[in-house]
């Protein structure tokens, strides 16, 4: 968990923002750090597994299991932190209505468009555009005078600009179509364009950028650039692999996947559930024929167990059927079951702190008094009494409405924490019901 005195120097516009995205069940991704306790355990062995596995040419994937409100999203978002502090590239993709997992070309568009790494914004573009802007440092590009030095100028550019492009060809794996995207790229920046083409410079960089983020341009337009292929199904192993050489080749350590609430799908119909999967045992496919990548799918329990779940389609199950089938806890294999590892008494509580001081700095009151540690223990007895102690986003909820009564007046022990237990769940599986309504039938 982030330091107390980093919770302290927060701004109360800053604190409310963490208060209203934690009153709608989630934490705010740039404050995931504030957030972070316990499942220590499985934490030590990804980051092991980043340094000294798919930072050396290894790949993995994962599966993340857990109950709506076990904290799936926020574990992931952890991950996301971690690889990130530790050189990697990562993409973070919610999949939704409007990306669904049956529908591959949206799926890796959101993925390329998602993608964060050592560049300012988000997205392959911002990522391009960065390089660009390193190469623009080199002599790469002749400088615009009329001194006698211009020719020889040129001439060196052009070397660099033709070495870069062999260097590119040359890259073990990188395929064909993307190498000379990238050469284009780089050509369209440097090499010189008569005043009145510049138009047309803007517009072919346009269709590289484009092209770069998996939309369909005509084989009209990639023709002058030696790119004979956009993305499908058939060719998005070779273009997933070659992304990740050219972040390697930019000082990346590789690539993090992760992609949140896979188990939306069961709620389709038969044939999106089974288009669905074969794109997981597609991203499967992919990953144990790469290096650098590792893949992280959040599913709840049912999807291992339900007869609408992995085991429906048989191309997927059989790869994967092994999963969690011993019932014990292996911190190196590929489930990652945060739903049997919840957060300890001491670990909500802890938690509870950070969210109090937060709370605090919102609406510039004192609560340490009023909702002490106690008082936060006392709630997790009461959910364990119920059974739902693994639920940290209950726990969040249940402590943040004690907050704002506390700030209102109400001493809490006038509160029923009972009942504040039976309202919050109930509230909770309403959300549930609602974000598993089969809305990517439409």
């Amino acid at each position: 968990m982030i330091s107390k005195e980093e919770v302290d120097r927060l701004e109360p516009f800053q604190a409310r923002s963490i208060i209203e995205q934690l009153r709608k069940g989630s934490v705010p991704i740039d404050y995931v750090p504030l957030f972070t306790v316990g499942r220590q355990n499985w934490l030590t062995f990804i980051e092991d597994d980043l340094e000294h596995y798919i930072g050396q040419g290894g790949s993995k994937v994962r599966f993340i299991s857990g109950d709506y409100g076990d904290g799936k999203t926020h574990f992931m978002s952890v991950i996301r932190h971690l690889a990130m502090e530790k050189g990697f590239a990562v993409s973070f993709v919610v999949l939704t209505r409007e990306v669904p997992i049956h529908k591959f070309e949206i799926v890796y568009q959101t993925i390329v468009r998602q993608l964060q790494g050592d560049f300012q914004g988000t997205g392959i573009r911002n990522m391009l555009v960065a390089w660009l802007e390193t190469l623009e440092l080199t002599p790469i590009q002749a400088q615009k005078n009329k001194s006698q030095k211009n020719k020889s100028q040129k001439d060196e550019a052009q070397k660099i600009r033709v070495a870069l492009a062999d260097e590119f060809r040359n890259i073990q794996g990188m395929d064909i179509n993307f190498a000379n995207a990238l050469i284009a790229l780089v050509n369209n920046r440097f090499a010189p364009f008569p005043p009145e083409e510049e138009e047309k410079r803007d517009a072919d960089r346009e269709v590289l950028l484009h092209w770069f983020e998996g939309g369909k341009v005509t084989k009209r337009e990639l023709k002058p650039f030696q790119i004979y292929e956009f993305l499908n199904k058939a060719n998005s192993k070779q273009l997933m692999n070659s992304l990740i050489l050219f972040l390697r080749h930019i000082g990346h350590q590789g690539l993090i996947l992760l992609l949140d609430e896979m188990e939306t799908v069961m709620a389709q119909s038969a044939s999106i559930r089974n288009a669905a999967y074969e794109n997981v045992r597609l991203l499967i496919d992919n990953s144990e024929s790469s290096q650098y990548l590792h893949i992280f799918f959040s599913i709840i329990p049912d999807i291992l167990m339900s007869e609408k779940g992995f085991k429906s389609y048989d191309a997927l199950w059989s790869r994967i059927r092994s999963i969690g089938e011993s019932g014990k806890l292996n911190y190196r294999g590929v489930l990652v079951d945060i739903h049997q590892t919840p957060l300890k008494t001491n670990e909500l509580v802890e938690l509870g702190r950070c969210l109090r001081t937060i709370h605090g700095i919102s609406y510039r009151w004192d609560p340490k008094d009023l909702v002490n540690d106690e008082l936060m223990e006392k709630i997790c007895v009461n959910q364990k009494r119920m059974g739902v102690i693994s639920e940290v986003r209950l726990f969040i909820k249940q402590l943040i409405n004690i907050l704002d009564m506390a700030e209102q007046g109400q001493a809490p022990e006038d509160m029923d924490m009972g009942r504040q237990i039976v309202e919050t769940r109930r509230e909770m599986e309403a959300e549930k019901i609602e974000q598993m309504q089969p809305s990517w039938d439409d």
